[in-house]
């Protein structure tokens, strides 16, 4: 019983539901045709002409929406220089406007080729550090993400270069194993006679010397990795 009172509520439902859809339809159709009769034909055609093109109108906007290219990468080959103008180079896609700026600030703009490549020369450096990124420009104005942060340091400045064995730049000694020892800036690179020397942390380093009998002469150059290099000459006299 119960049943069957739920199957006739969701039909009265139902027709209630037909019974206003078809009243609306009815109401919309008079609308229509008292619009017809006020206003003629013509008018009603331009509304819907009208209604037509704001839909255009807004599709076409969706459609214009302007995406962002993606970001350019700067390549620069080194971490630290001792010139004060360099170049700097990078990819982006072709035709783009490419905006570089150094340490968050605009310093120039080139465009892209059509192989997408693009070169900032005579790029004046800052003492210390300088971080680069560069953004990329299209022709509607949509600008890129910035590009990974390049940093590059500007140092013209000589590392220092100090030995504690020997101290004299003339020595002479009575055996044939001599260890060379010396300091220098953290990060530089050493050089005897152009043989590699071990450098740790702090910039400390020691080479292990075979002696030849007479005169041994050395040259001891430390470099850092902005290129600027100090040079030792020493003379070490081996008598037996």
């Amino acid at each position: 019983m119960t049943e069957f009172i739920r199957r006739g509520r969701k039909e009265r439902l139902n027709e209630e539901q037909v019974t206003k859809q078809t009243v609306a339809l009815g109401m919309v159709t008079l609308l229509v045709i008292g619009l017809i009769m006020i206003f003629g034909l013509p008018v009603l055609i331009r509304f819907s002409i009208f209604l037509g093109d704001i839909k255009s109108r807004q599709e076409r906007v969706v459609e214009d929406k302007v995406i962002p290219p993606p970001a350019p990468r700067l390549s620069i080959a080194y971490e630290a220089t001792n010139s004060a103008s360099i170049a700097i180079s990078g990819a982006s896609e072709p035709g783009l406007v490419v905006e570089l700026l150094k340490d968050d600030v605009n310093f120039d703009k080139v465009s892209a080729t059509e192989t997408g490549e693009f070169k900032f020369d005579s790029v004046n450096l800052d003492k210390g550090e300088n971080i680069f990124t560069a953004i990329a420009v299209s022709e509607k104005g949509a600008k890129s993400d910035p590009s990974r942060s390049v940093p590059i340091i500007y140092d013209d400045m000589a590392p220092g270069l100090d030995l504690s064995n020997p101290v004299e730049t003339e020595l002479t000694v009575d055996y044939a194993d001599f260890d060379l020892v010396g300091a220098t800036e953290k990060g530089a690179s050493v050089l005897v006679n152009n043989r590699v020397a071990m450098v740790d942390d702090n910039g400390g380093f020691k080479m292990k010397m075979q002696l030849s009998p007479g005169k041994n002469e050395f040259e001891v150059k430390a470099r850092d990795l902005a290129g600027n290099e100090t040079k030792k000459n020493i003379v070490i006299t081996y008598d037996i």
